[in-house]
């Protein structure tokens, strides 16, 4: 049968409830527990064999000639409804064998009691539909087997797939915990504007729009980091976001367009004391949402109770090519690239660029966990330059399973420094780089107001999906 019979079919069914004098999208149920509850309180109300009202999908229909057993889903649980003939009118009965099919949201009342085989179940008297479902829904045995429709319909992958809709669950979970940690730091939680003027705070391609009131070309943000330290220069001491940026780039296993990111400031602290907390809430994240500290990542194993490794970013990529990027032209580094196979795009190439892929192929070797150090101060634009060594910054990135999972560093709130950095930039954008900072002027103004020490971090939802 075509879906498109199918479909046909439960509209005649629907026009068949209309007939009856029902409604087959009503506005209100009667429902007073969940399943959980039923579930919960049931050896409660089989002894007082009070009416009990429960609302759900219809998941499984079984059952022919004076009884059916019927499985319905309401996001807290699953629970069973017996319907027998002779526990209802006859007209009822006939109705729901009739009209009802799997995907229905329908209303059930009866009691609570015991089947012969110990299930704990409901014994219908009466129902009605809730949302009368007019297209099937896939097998739960075979599931959705098209992967770009179980992409696009992703909803019903949640509904019949219990690992993706736990996937979801876990999520939920994941950011719940980092937002209560900060919390309890003492940080507070704020928003700031996703469209910009002037798009900064990352090294990214932007998405470009129009403000029609103000007939102004404007950007969807690709970080949220040059507000937040407007909030230090505002006197506040800690804050925190978690919202969602944009960035039109490559699509990969690693990277979409729009993903959600956290981002922290906290005044009067240093890239150690950010180490120190991230350590700490990245063990706390991981445990309390995954009950473990222990993952297989990617061929990896990784171990965040184990001690995390400081990476000298000069000394790794020199251990693991041979280069010595204190000294190495583009056209060395090059050279590398291709020896190494690793796939680039080279137009447009700058030395920045290059050095970036080269750290990129070496980064895919380490385990960690552990934090990426003593990066060049040309590869960080907004990061304050190494105490010890000028050419450096005070830059930490998370290291897990080959990849970056967090980046931070001592806030660089010179304006001097920071306006001749994105100075450095914007001949970068002119020289054909699309991913170099643009000169905001604007929040080098705020700076020149002052900005305290701060240490800011940020990390995105790809930390999730990598411990999953």
């Amino acid at each position: 049968m075509s879906e498109a019979d199918l479909r046909a079919e439960r509209i005649r069914k629907l026009e068949a409830l209309k007939a009856a004098g029902f409604d087959g999208y009503p506005a209100t149920t009667d429902a007073h527990l969940t399943h959980a509850d039923f579930a919960r309180d049931f050896d409660t109300l089989v002894q007082k064999e009070n009416q009990v009202t429960l609302v759900g999908r219809i998941m499984a229909k079984r059952g022919q000639g004076g009884i059916m057993f019927v499985d319905i889903v309401d996001g807290t649980g699953k629970s069973q409804a017996v319907f027998q003939k002779d526990d209802m009118a006859e007209a009822v009965f006939a109705l729901f064998a009739d009209t009802s099919d799997i995907g229905d949201f329908v209303q059930i009342s009866g009691t609570a009691f015991l089947t012969k085989r110990g299930e704990k179940s409901l014994k219908a008297t009466d129902w009605k539909m809730l949302a009368k479902s007019l297209l099937p829904l896939p097998s739960e045995h075979f599931g959705i087997q098209d992967e770009e429709l179980k992409l696009r319909e992703r909803y019903l992958a949640m509904l019949i797939d219990p690992e993706t809709r736990g996937i979801v669950e876990r999520r939920s979970r994941f950011w719940n915990v980092i937002r209560a940690y900060y919390l309890e730091h003492g940080f507070m939680e704020v928003e700031t504007p996703v469209l910009e003027t002037t798009p900064g705070g990352a090294d990214a391609r932007p998405f470009a729009t129009h403000h029609n009131a103000l007939d102004l070309d404007v950007y969807l943000r690709i970080s949220p980091e040059l507000w937040l330290k407007r909030l230090m220069v505002a006197g506040f001491q800690k804050v925190f976001e978690i919202g969602r940026i944009f960035r039109n780039e490559g699509m990969s296993i690693e990277h979409l367009q729009d993903y959600t990111q956290m981002e922290f400031y906290w005044a009067y602290a240093d890239y150690f004391d950010g180490m120190k907390l991230v350590e700490k809430l990245y063990k706390h994240v991981a445990m309390n949402t995954f009950g473990t500290l222990q993952f297989k990542i990617r061929g990896f194993d990784v171990d965040l109770d184990k001690e995390w490794i400081m990476y000298d970013f000069t000394d790794t990529i020199k251990k693991e090519t041979g280069v010595d990027i204190k000294s190495a032209t583009l056209k060395d580094i090059e050279a590398k690239l291709r020896e190494l196979k690793f796939e680039y795009d080279s137009k447009g190439l700058n030395l920045t660029r290059a050095i970036d892929m080269l750290w990129k192929y070496c980064r895919k070797k380490i385990s960690g966990p552990g934090f990426l150090i003593n990066v060049p101060v040309f590869l960080e634009p907004l990061a304050k330059r190494n105490r010890k060594d000028n050419d450096l910054v005070e830059r930490f990135q998370v290291l897990l399973a080959g990849s970056e999972m967090g980046k931070g560093f001592s806030e660089l709130n010179d304006p001097i420094d920071q306006a001749g950095r994105f100075a450095d930039q914007a001949k970068l954008r002119e020289a054909g780089d699309e991913e170099a900072q643009m000169n905001d002027t604007d929040f080098v103004e705020a700076l020149e107001h002052g900005m305290p020490p701060t240490c800011g971090f940020g990390f995105s939802e790809r930390l999730f999906s990598f411990l999953i």
